[in-house]
């Protein structure tokens, strides 16, 4: 009869997490047996590394079999706990670190009953859910959608961030780098956060039928200026129109390098071929690493764009909405390059 267990990839990283963390030197131990167990060692050499005996191995082993993670803390004995710096320590390393998965729980993110819920089965503390809502505002947390990011990289990534990091230390005065990224104009709104009655939810009025239009924008490097092209689908055909814009709006320099992503019809198609074959000498493509939007800047605008105007916008007709666009951007005359990515490069040119 095996005495080891087998753990899953959240129980073993929760369990990390209690030995790691600043927890009751309890608790900790209780993990740390587990991750011996989950390892294969032997009860023995357990023993022999803790200092503990074979019969806590074997009730802690028998209650994790038994109830999972949610056993680990045990109850303890007396009157509930008091809520204090400790139990606020727990509360926010749980929410920023776990997931109530972890608990055994079916859900995917936490809110403040669930948070209070856990406490008492646990930890036999007592707190209610505005009490937990307290604690997390004053850890400074807020409540806000997280930003999605690719789990895949592109296995070439340092490679071309290094190249691209070349480009702009060294270009030359009548040279210029964009970032060049195309974005959807949807006529049926998106939906976003704003203020209401309590108790009465507002309605945003859409069209129903969801038109679409879509926009070739290039941001530019040194100014902060933003190029766009209006088209009606997002193919090469926008892309060469925009390139041609580009051509048109920055005449004042020799050549031009457009920064993009690996879009299939940026670069595996005949008209792209065509033009980058025929201005060769005035604009030159660069590639992004793949899954990486978070390198190019101009998907900050883009996120501007839908917080103050697409999210819970009023227009009827694709028109009106390209309109308010299009006024938008020529109320603001340059945009802020968020240029973390290349920072360095950057500094090191002005200099």
């Amino acid at each position: 009869m095996s005495h080891c267990i087998t753990l899953t990839h959240d129980q073993r990283s929760a369990l990390l997490r209690y030995y790691r963390g600043p927890f009751d030197p309890q608790l900790r131990l209780r993990a740390h047996i587990l991750l011996l167990l989950g390892d294969g060692r032997t009860w023995d050499d357990i023993a022999r590394t803790l200092y503990c005996s074979t019969r806590t191995i074997a009730r802690w082993r028998k209650r994790f079999l038994r109830e999972g993670l949610a056993a680990l803390p045990g109850l303890p004995p007396g009157p509930p706990r008091r809520f204090g710096p400790a139990w606020a320590a727990v509360v926010v390393h749980w929410v920023l670190n776990l997931t109530p998965r972890a608990f055994g729980l079916f859900r995917s993110r936490w809110c403040c009953q669930t948070v209070a819920l856990l406490l008492w089965r646990l930890h036999g503390v007592s707190v209610s859910r505005e009490t937990v809502r307290r604690c997390l505002d004053e850890a400074d947390l807020v409540w806000r959608r997280p930003r999605p990011v690719l789990r895949r990289q592109d296995p070439q990534r340092a490679e071309k961030l290094a190249e691209l990091r070349r480009l702009l230390l060294h270009l030359p005065d009548d040279e210029t780098v964009v970032f060049e990224d195309e974005v959807d104009l949807n006529l049926n709104p998106e939906i976003g956060s704003m203020w209401m009655r309590r108790g009465r939810q507002a309605e945003v009025v859409t069209p129903g039928d969801n038109e679409k239009g879509y926009a070739a924008g290039s941001l530019h490097w040194r100014t902060g200026k933003l190029i766009l092209t209006v088209g009606q689908k997002r193919d090469a055909a926008l892309f060469v129109a925009h390139l041609h814009e580009l051509r048109r709006r920055l005449r004042r320099y020799k050549k031009i390098h457009v920064i993009c992503d690996n879009a299939k019809f940026h670069h595996d198609c005949w008209a792209i071929w065509e033009f980058c074959l025929k201005y060769q000498d005035r604009v030159e493509l660069h590639f992004l690493p793949k899954y990486a939007p978070e390198c190019n800047p101009i998907e900050r605008v883009w996120w501007v764009l839908r917080e103050q105007l697409t999210r819970n916008h009023q227009c009827q007709t694709l028109e009106e909405l390209v309109d308010l666009v299009l006024g938008w951007l020529g109320d603001r005359e340059t945009f802020t390059v968020e240029d973390e990515v290349y920072r360095q490069p950057q500094q090191s040119q002005a200099a």
